[in-house]
């Protein structure tokens, strides 16, 4: 059931009616009033919880969030002041906006996006203008995408046309096209249908040694193929993914961007956005040609201690390993040593454990002598420790469900040594408790020779109905 909503001016009233009523100091006032409202289960989270500051005159009724009061100030000056006449309005408007959700929400709520597109429009022509601009608009539309229109659109694809060579610009520009595109099926058809994919793949490529910008851009390629609009039956995720391999090269752009960087975050970002793009079966391949696989092995035997980028690189070896000739090179590099390796050392991660345990069932699938390998090397028993480590976690369970079931079902040999590592009751614990374990946890049982109940849902029979 969807909790109740309130409005700023709701809860503002309440803390001033704390300080007044009951001559509460401010924090505790603030303190009360939160309390309150939760206690009665309102939602809070589009809630600026802060003291509204007072005005330059003091006036009591002229006290409101500093959020707005730089805002207003930007709408006073927006038909009369330049940008730069107003850069520090504009800086301070995008530390608000950088507080938190809020903060951004009650902005747009107040008519925000208009005044900062009309500041926008007006610094084209100025570098460090233009900077600060784009900047606030970042800044606004961070988890608020249905704020851009196609005014909006059109200002940012020229933005990155006019700006292609400044790295600072093209960074916060780009930014501001990732944030208008998460959970927007939309803006995301209407940007790439204005042309934002090669000016996506040609800034990584222009400032392939600027790391922060070939995160950013990275980044901004991977929201292009989400399918995260709950508002829209069918997006365009696989074709977009496919026109940015076929016709932006949009694989080697990513590959030669990661071989020029060693910063961790840069390669995590790198190796998450190329798991996104290895949507055909030629694609894992080619992936795979043009070193990128070699250069996830390289990595994962480099920064194993780093679990960020080990759970990156996982995630992509196993969307590569779709390929079966990629999980015959993955075996043959050593990648299952390195895989159990990764495993063992962030046992205590869930997200390396599931990650590292579908890394293992990929390889495994239909590949017995891969299944001898991940038993030789220890895979077996890294999955079945992770199980036991992270035994509420249900991704965990079901990924390691997955990889005993795939490692026996052409291999009914290996079925008692996995069972002697305890593997039937680890897994007849996670059906107790996951429902989501239900169907991979059966099969796992029944394909390791164990006793198992299969529920019968229907037998297709006409039976007596009762009203």
């Amino acid at each position: 059931m969807a909790r109740r909503r309130i409005t700023q001016e709701t809860f503002d009233a309440a803390v001033r009616e704390n300080m007044e009523e009951f001559e509460m100091d401010p924090d505790e006032a603030l303190r009360e009033a939160v309390e309150q409202f939760e206690s009665q289960g309102v939602d809070l989270s589009c809630i600026v919880k802060a003291v509204p500051a007072v005005s330059s005159d003091d006036k009591q009724e002229e006290q409101t969030h500093e959020v707005l009061q730089v805002l207003e100030a930007l709408r006073i000056g927006k038909d009369s002041a330049g940008v730069t006449e107003v850069t520090a309005d504009i800086k301070c408007f995008t530390e608000q906006c950088s507080l938190g959700f809020a903060q951004r929400y009650l902005a747009a709520q107040k008519d925000a996006y208009p005044i900062i597109l009309s500041y926008c429009k007006k610094s084209v022509e100025e570098r460090e203008a233009v900077l600060a601009a784009v900047s606030a608009l970042a800044a606004l539309t961070d988890g608020q995408p249905d704020l851009l229109d196609a005014e909006g659109q059109k200002f940012l694809l020229d933005v990155l046309k006019k700006y292609r060579a400044d790295s600072s610009v093209t960074c916060v520009a780009i930014c501001a096209v990732r944030h208008c595109c998460l959970k927007h099926e939309q803006n995301r058809q209407d940007l790439v249908k204005g042309g934002v994919l090669p000016l996506l793949t040609g800034a990584v490529t222009q400032h392939s040694g600027c790391a922060a910008l070939v995160k950013e851009a990275s980044a901004a390629l991977r929201v292009m193929t989400f399918d995260d609009d709950v508002r829209v039956t069918f997006g365009h995720a696989h074709e977009h993914a496919k026109i940015i391999v076929l016709e932006h090269n949009g694989l080697k752009v990513l590959i030669e961007a990661a071989k020029a960087h060693t910063d961790n975050t840069v390669l995590s970002e790198l190796c998450a956005t190329l798991s996104r793009l290895a949507v055909r079966n030629e694609f894992c391949q080619d992936i795979c040609d043009l070193g990128g696989l070699k250069l996830m092995m390289t990595q994962l035997a480099d920064n194993y201690e780093s679990p960020e980028l080990v759970r990156q690189i996982l995630s992509a070896i196993r969307a590569v390993a779709g390929n079966d000739d990629v999980k015959d090179a993955v075996v043959s590099a050593g990648g299952v040593q390195l895989i159990v390796m990764a495993m063992n050392k962030h046992m205590s991660n869930s997200a390396v454990c599931e990650q590292g345990c579908a890394c293992l069932s990929v390889l495994a699938l239909r590949k017995p002598n891969n299944c001898k390998v991940i038993m030789e090397d220890g895979g077996t028993m890294a999955a079945v420790q992770a199980m036991k480590s992270h035994a509420n976690v249900a991704n965990v369970q079901k990924q390691a469900c997955m990889l005993l079931r795939n490692l026996v079902s052409r291999l009914r040999n290996l079925s008692q040594p996995i069972l002697e590592m305890g593997a039937e009751a680890l897994i007849a614990q996670a059906l107790q408790t996951h429902q989501d374990c239900g169907d991979v946890g059966k099969a796992a049982l029944r394909d390791l020779g164990c006793k198992v109940e299969l529920r019968e849902l229907w037998t297709g029979k006409h039976g007596s109905l009762t009203n």
